[in-house]
């Protein structure tokens, strides 16, 4: 318990520190969606800080460290590029909009958001944390079985991602849905796939001492993705600027779980 809670305090002190400097950064540049990356990254680091700190077994810190640093320069990466080349994000810019007509102070109040948000990335580090300090040696069942579903998620991830960019490239869609591969069965692949993830290492955590509390991880991820700031704001954006051929694509499209689409 003492290690946890030293590793914790140190993940602590690690997300509070690049929160702070990223809402420099947001602060200086307008550009709340920044948080998006380090919020990303931050999971990544905390992975490789148990991974390298913790005194369980070593091949299981490998494993979750490489898994969870992989998955995290991925999606940052991505979402960088996307937070470089567009506006700030919708979901953002309506904060400020709402904060500064209530005479709000803009700048403290996303402080506290970005805090959070670091917060957020230690609790849900606790799938990592508890891998990480498990003495057990050797990978059994679990951990074999959880790597699968991550490296499954993964490249579950990079292949919606790239064919609803193969889709946006085409002059020919624009104003359009992407129907196309994995979005046929999802209207939200990519954020299936993302909570396939968690579910991957909730697994990998879970014959560990202690380990079903790594469970928290994907049910506040699905609660996060599903009814809160992921497809709600979404789906909102989308049939505001696509009206009926969304609501169309609602209708036939499973929002989550990949499904067959209705005829």
């Amino acid at each position: 318990m003492a290690e946890a809670l030293r590793l914790l305090g140190l993940g602590l002190g690690l997300v509070a520190f690049t929160m702070t400097v990223t809402w420099l950064v947001a602060t200086r540049r307008r550009n709340a969606g920044i948080v998006d990356v380090t919020w990303t990254f931050n999971l990544g680091l905390l992975a490789v800080l148990y991974a390298v700190l913790a005194n369980g077994a070593l091949e299981r810190r490998v494993l979750v460290g490489a898994l969870a640093g992989f998955w995290a320069l991925r999606l940052g990466l991505h979402l960088a590029v996307r937070v470089a080349g567009e506006p700030e994000d919708g979901r953002y810019a309506a904060l400020r909009e709402e904060w500064t007509r209530k005479g709000l102070a803009v700048d403290g109040r996303f402080l506290v958001f970005f805090l959070f948000q670091g917060l957020l990335d230690v609790v849900l580090s606790l799938p990592y944390l508890l891998a990480c300090l498990s003495p057990t040696r050797g990978l059994g069942a679990f951990e074999l079985t959880g790597a699968a579903l991550v490296a499954l998620a993964l490249a579950g991830e990079a292949v919606a991602d790239a064919q609803l960019r193969r889709f946006k490239a085409s002059p020919s869609s624009r104003g359009k849905t992407c129907r196309v591969g994995l979005w046929s069965l999802s209207r939200h692949p990519n954020y299936f796939f993302e909570w396939l993830v968690w579910v991957g290492f909730a697994v990998i955590a879970f014959p560990a001492p202690w380990g079903f509390l790594g469970l928290v991880s994907p049910l506040l991820i699905y609660h996060f993705l599903v009814n809160v700031t992921g497809i709600p704001a979404t789906e909102a954006h989308a049939v505001k600027s696509r009206g009926d051929d969304y609501r169309e694509y609602q209708r036939t499209t499973s929002a989550f779980f990949p499904w067959f689409p209705k005829r």
